[in-house]
């Protein structure tokens, strides 16, 4: 994703109204999470200190997990939604994400939470919510970030699914030639 696509999508996600929407929406972008990981999470799964916060990343059948820190923006999505869920029907039960009714928010329908904020972005049709995961990635080893701390953030068991996120673009080339020495 172009920097300013990631701008008109952050844009697109603070102007929505409803709060729900905004955490599921930034959770891909700031935390690298799945669409099934994200409709899959439980309260639970939110931890929380004065400093920091961090999910509980369940993977598969739940028999793997990994914490994924929360970055500001989404920690405070999250908390704003949190306020919000009190007052929703099923709010009693344990899914972080509810749906209107009350019971967990399918994949399904955060798929069409994205495709109307995709489409208030003007981003093309082409766009899913795992273009922010591609992206979260790729922001992250672009700016230096060990390829094995990027791995580990998207829940990676084999480094060469995430080095596809590492490869070089042409001005990374060009960069790279510039650190050459040479002798006029």
């Amino acid at each position: 994703m172009e920097k300013r696509e990631a701008i008109r999508w952050l844009r697109a996600v603070e102007g929505c109204p409803r709060l729900r929407d905004r955490a599921l929406a930034l959770a891909p972008f700031y935390a690298g999470l799945r669409i099934g990981e994200r409709v899959g999470l439980d309260l639970d799964d939110v931890r929380q200190s004065a400093k920091r916060g961090l999910l509980v990343v369940r993977a598969g059948r739940g028999d793997r997990y990994r914490e994924a820190p929360l970055h500001g923006d989404l920690q405070a999505a999250i908390n704003a939604w949190l306020q919000e869920r009190r007052d929703w029907a099923g709010a009693e039960g344990p899914a972080l994400f509810l749906n209107r009714r009350g019971g967990r928010l399918s994949a399904r329908g955060a798929r069409d939470v994205f495709a109307g904020l995709a489409e208030t972005a003007g981003l093309d049709d082409e766009f899913s919510s795992h273009v922010l995961r591609h992206t979260f990635a790729t922001t992250l080893t672009r700016a230096g970030s060990d390829i094995v701390l990027v791995a580990d953030l998207l829940g990676h068991a084999r480094l060469d699914t995430t080095r596809r996120y590492s490869l070089a673009s042409a001005a990374d080339r060009a960069a790279a030639l510039a650190h050459l020495t040479v002798d006029r």
